[in-house]
């Protein structure tokens, strides 16, 4: 592909560091996706719930993937980068060289990933200290948030080989940038949602060392904190100098090429998203955006400080500026829908053409199986089978990691039909969770909560049986981009802000509202609204069983 009039177009770089691969995309002034690149990376899993990756490993990733979206267009017309990744822990020594997560002290495996479990005990030990921070994270933190990771590696690693020697934690997104610049600022984005930094809309912000003591790692707070981040900076500002003379040679780009803050992936879809389609663009409101991928999660913004049981947030700033995000999740989504395919007995007798996926033979095999059961929709098709779908614990509203999946209608059927009704079923109890999300947010909320569309990024968004499944759960519009890739769209967005020049002021509003693509909106079935009214409230009563049979289970033993 090559690129004309490279003096009438200003292009950007978004990069996205998702769990299993690096993308990016050049993007120009307009939002439009001109080139993509892809590369995978490495993740250990040395044992259950353990998931260790390589900062080099990812650095190089992205620094090859750049060379690639950019080597058709004059590096001086690059205007700036945008960095999101996943929220996963980057530790190194003193000298910035990686230092090893793992209990055998591979020292490349210095990351521990989003969705690594390791750190239940330390979270629980956290969430019995009922500080006043937690209620910023719907009373109870993750296990997959930053604090309770450090706590494990403080606790479990020796202390001659681990905790004397580290220098710094990172987020990913803010080991990027860090990468890319040697600034050590970190974004507003990551700290807050993250590692408990307390933000607010009239005093700025501070680490709460009442809590850091509390719970064991009050030595973090010495030197000003400069093991965690003593600069804070808005998702989009520019980072240092921009790319350092290294960093430029890696990627190929000009030394000083604006480097923006950077957002947690999941955020940089919602900032890609959350102007698709919309008429006022000054109104971010009322709009949930799910980002679908490994896992999901669940943004709806506010104008007013909100708190909900069991969802993340309110984080002032967090994504747009100005606003308050809530953030509910799912921890397992396309990763149990790939669970469900790839284990059920049939899954070696359906036959996948080249270029096609799985779930687009499945969807196939739904309609076919409606038609020859005279039914008017796949929905009904579901009618005795049930699914739980929290097979990797609850992220919200119920905020409990032990949580395990639930299967009602097994047959002794194993054939190509009986997976189509697994897999239809587990997408069907995915948007119940979503619903159960939803109606936590609005009970608290009320109409600033209210919910009027759905956005749908993600490889989730690709899948046309799961969006017309969530429309007709919740009766409403659910949308998708017309560009193909929202996450990278929004990190371009974040490299346009950065990029910033008085002839050519792009704030991170200015950049959603430039840079957005438009909508492709799915209608709901009102048809088969009071079937899925019934499901929902199966699936309710098989969380209350669920929690039910624990406690029989628990007693007098």
């Amino acid at each position: 592909m090559l690129f004309h009039n490279y003096s009438l177009i200003m292009y950007y770089v978004g990069v996205d560091v998702g769990t299993g691969s690096v993308r990016a995309a050049l993007v120009d002034s307009v939002g439009r996706i001109l080139k993509k690149s892809t590369n995978a990376i490495k993740t250990w899993n040395p044992e259950t719930d353990y998931y260790q990756q390589s900062s080099e490993d990812i650095w190089r990733c992205c620094c090859k993937v750049i060379r690639e979206v950019t080597e058709e267009v004059p590096s001086s017309e690059v205007k700036g980068i945008g960095f999101d990744a996943t929220c996963s822990l980057v530790a190194v020594d003193v000298d910035g060289l990686p230092i090893s997560v793992s209990k055998n002290g591979e020292k490349e495996q210095n990351v521990i990933l989003w969705m690594d479990h390791r750190a239940r005990n330390e979270a629980d030990f956290i969430n019995s200290t009922h500080h006043q921070v937690l209620k910023y994270v719907g009373g109870k933190i993750s296990l997959e948030m930053e604090t309770p990771k450090i706590l494990w590696l403080k606790n479990n690693l020796p202390h001659k080989t681990f905790w004397n020697k580290v220098g710094r934690f990172f987020d990913l997104p803010d080991f990027l940038t860090w990468k890319a610049t040697n600034a050590l600022s970190r974004s507003l984005c990551t700290v807050v949602c993250k590692w408990t930094y307390c933000a607010e809309r009239s005093s700025g912000g501070h680490w709460d060392r009442s809590y850091f003591e509390s719970i064991g790692l009050g030595d973090l707070s010495v030197n000003d904190w400069s093991a965690i981040g003593n600069e804070i900076l808005q998702p989009g500002q520019s980072c240092g100098n921009g790319l350092s003379k290294n960093a430029a040679q890696e990627m190929g780009l000009v030394v000083g090429t604006p480097v923006a803050t950077s957002l947690i992936d999941a955020h940089a879809g919602g900032l890609g998203m959350i102007g698709v389609g919309l008429k006022d663009l000054t109104n971010f409101k009322n709009r949930l955006v799910m980002i679908g991928g490994t896992s999901t999660c669940h943004m709806l913004l506010s104008d007013e400080e909100v708190f909900v049981d069991g969802v993340w947030g309110p984080y002032y700033g967090a994504m747009v500026p100005g606003m308050w995000l809530l953030e509910g999740g799912q921890s397992a989504t396309g990763k149990l829908i790939d669970h469900v395919i790839s284990n059920h007995p049939a899954f070696k007798d359906l036959k996948i053409p080249d270029g096609r996926r799985p779930e687009d033979c499945l969807n196939e095999l739904l309609v076919k199986m409606a038609a020859d059961r005279g039914l008017d929709t796949i929905d009904r098709l579901t009618e005795d089978f049930h699914v739980y779908p929290d097979f990797h614990g609850n992220r919200s509203p119920v905020a409990d990691p032990t949580l395990k999946g639930m299967v009602v209608g097994l047959t002794l059927s194993t054939d190509l039909e009986n997976l189509a009704l697994i897999y239809l079923a587990t997408i069907q109890a995915l948007c119940y969770g979503t619903k159960h999300i939803i109606e936590s947010m609005e009970k608290n909320g009320g109409r600033s909560l209210s919910v009027q569309d759905i956005l749908v990024c993600g490889g989730l968004g690709q899948n046309g049986v799961f969006l017309q499944s969530q429309a007709n759960v919740m009766g409403l519009p659910v949308c998708t981009s017309t560009e193909n890739d929202p996450v990278l769209i929004g990190s371009a967005m974040l490299a346009a802000a950065a990029s910033s020049v008085e002839c050519y002021p792009f704030s991170l509003r200015n950049a959603i509202v430039t840079m957005a693509s438009n909508a492709h909106s799915i209608q709901p079935s009102l048809d088969v609204k009071k079937f899925h009214n019934k499901k929902y409230m199966v699936y309710l009563k098989m969380l209350e069983h669920q929690n039910m049979y624990k406690s029989i289970m628990s007693k007098n033993q």
